[in-house]
């Protein structure tokens, strides 16, 4: 009876151990390793996270952070400009390994795929028509229908203008870079956008002309992105961006936070 015990016993461990071997085989990280390639979708056009520079390079605190990754897998760096509206069925149907290109983790999101940890934080802020200081103090005031507010198509802040402007009347554009412009030439009266691109776009173009209200409508946390039944790769990107955000040493991703949303002297590489 001991005999037929132990049997199983070894019997099951195997079963377990090839399971765990058919896992790792089918594993993302597997296959980064074993191709030498992290391949990765961004849209790069969402300042200052990815942007090309006036030499057609994509840059920005994602692209560095990729960088640091692939370096840290022993691999070598592809990023793969896709654009936003198709950027998850690109994951989905395994054109890439993961996403970094500052997307918002929503519940809707992640039905779809999974995310690792937040590495960074905003929120939906609003740039406002010059015109209107004094005037709006608080961008509740704005929803009425003589009001114009402006966003991306497609992203949270056109959730975010949805939901919070009822009556406003609410347009969305290609880009944040198209939206923007229409506040700025004085076509719409505001535009709810991603809080650092906000703060940049005031300390360059609407520096002086637009006003900024600052007081975040949404808590957005940021997350890498990645397929669904991949324990293996998640868990090596959540150990990452730990070792990245506590390492005091290297203090890397602080100073990322420094190079790319504080100092304001890389928008010189793409004017």
């Amino acid at each position: 009876m001991r005999k037929l015990i132990l049997a199983l016993m070894v019997f099951a461990t195997a079963n377990l151990l090839a399971d765990d071997i058919n896992l790792w085989k089918k594993s993302t990280l597997n296959k980064i390793l074993q191709r030498g390639e992290l391949q990765v979708c961004m849209e790069p056009g969402y300042m200052p996270f990815e942007m090309k520079d006036k030499k057609g390079r994509i840059i920005g605190y994602d692209v560095d952070m990729a960088k640091k990754m692939a370096k840290e897998m022993g691999v070598k760096l592809k990023l793969l400009p896709t654009a936003w509206d198709g950027i998850i069925a690109a994951l989905v149907t395994s054109k890439c390994d993961i996403i970094m290109s500052g997307m918002t983790i929503t519940q809707q999101r992640n039905l779809k795929i999974n995310f690792a940890n937040p590495y960074i934080v905003v929120g939906q802020t609003m740039i406002m028509s010059k015109k209107l200081e004094g005037k709006i103090k608080t961008a509740k005031e704005l929803d009425t229908p003589e009001y114009t507010v402006v966003t991306k198509l497609g992203v949270t802040g056109e959730v975010a203008a949805r939901k919070f402007f009822k009556k406003a009347k609410i347009i969305t554009f290609e880009s944040e870079a198209d939206a923007a412009a229409e506040v700025l030439n004085g076509k719409a009266d505001a535009m709810i956008y991603d809080q650092p691109y906000n703060v940049l776009f005031m300390s360059d173009k609407g520096k002086g002309k637009l006003i900024h209200l600052d007081q975040p409508l949404t808590y957005e946390p940021l997350g890498w992105a990645i397929r669904k039944g991949d324990p293996d790769f998640l868990n090596w990107l959540n150990n990452f961006l730990r070792q990245m955000q506590e390492d005091k040493v290297l203090g890397f991703s602080d100073s990322l936070y420094e190079k790319w949303l504080v100092d304001t002297k890389w928008l010189k590489r793409v004017q």
